[in-house]
């Protein structure tokens, strides 16, 4: 399977310029892509790439590319960048909702930066549909593994026995030994699509923030509904405040389609167009409630 694979995993090294209070210095960093088509997409982790002025791509032949950024999308952490190449070895993607608790899957990339080829590490799924809060955002719907993922293979591929794409490595936990986590395939697909044909991601905006329904969030609030997303935050000119929703109220229901945790229901919302009318079930005060709200494009 690494043989099958190394052809397709780049090295990436990046030179920023960070301003300083008295002085201007340079800052080098490095990270992992993979190649998605022959004729030189390569796909990354947004946060790679951001605010770098000069991204050098490095394929296994021994070549190396300038790059550019096609597009980049902060949301999920996934950036594609350009190289002029051809006829180059490319990525194919595995459905990663077939994915179950305990399969096996390997990341691939730069690790560490070291010298010598990519580095490999052999994990099992422990997880699937993972938040977690980071210094960049709130990810959601991720994969979790206990295959090593260090800093420099960030925006890796995660791949299964069949030397298919589940997942985008993007973040550890430094806090925790043998978690890691991955931007799925099902969610990195349709996003790198658009980035390669418009060079960003245009989606609907229903205008508020919010988390799922913990035990603890449930005791806390007094809740009588064990699943779903509470409101945490909203803009007083967005579509939900404006529909009558508010901070504290738990949704439960898009189109009488249940949404139980934050994952499923932006899975449910992006799927939408902007203007489309939709009605979300929700609960205000423990009391079930109905709003009609027409989504607007995010900025």
């Amino acid at each position: 399977v690494v043989d099958q694979v190394k052809p397709w995993v780049a090295s990436i090294t990046v030179e920023s310029l960070i301003r300083g209070f008295l002085y201007d210095f340079t800052d080098e960093s490095s990270g992992s892509g993979f190649v998605v088509s022959p004729d030189g997409y390569v796909v990354t982790n947004f946060h790679v790439v951001e605010g770098a002025r000069d991204i050098m791509v490095h394929l296994p032949e021994g070549k190396s590319y300038k790059a550019s950024v096609a597009g980049g999308d902060r949301v999920t952490d996934i950036a594609v960048l350009k190289i002029d190449a051809q006829n180059l070895p490319n990525a194919t993607f595995g459905d990663s909702d077939r994915l179950n608790v305990g399969d096996w899957v390997i990341t691939v990339g730069n690790a560490l930066a070291l010298r010598g080829g990519p580095t490999v590490a052999l994990g099992i799924v422990s997880g699937l549909g993972r938040t977690i809060n980071t210094e960049r955002g709130q990810f959601y719907g991720l994969i979790q593994t206990d295959a090593a993922i260090n800093s420099g293979n960030s925006g890796g591929p995660l791949i299964n026995l069949a030397g298919q794409v589940v997942g985008i490595n993007q973040a550890m936990q430094r806090e925790a030994t043998g978690i890691g986590f991955a931007i799925s395939s099902s969610t990195a697909a349709p996003i790198i699509d658009s980035l390669i044909e418009h060079g960003r991601v245009v989606r609907p905006l229903i205008g508020l923030i919010g988390q799922d329904v913990t035990p603890a969030i449930s005791n806390e609030l007094r809740l009588t509904v064990t699943d779903g997303v509470v409101v945490s935050a909203m803009s007083r000119d967005g579509p939900a405040y404006q529909a009558g929703i508010r901070i504290g109220d738990v949704i439960t229901k898009i189109d009488d389609i249940a949404t139980p945790d934050t994952a499923e229901f932006l899975t449910r919302l992006w799927a939408y167009e902007i203007g489309d009318l939709i009605q979300v079930e929700y609960y205000h005060n423990n009391k079930p409630m109905v709003a009609s709200v027409e989504l607007i494009e995010r900025p």
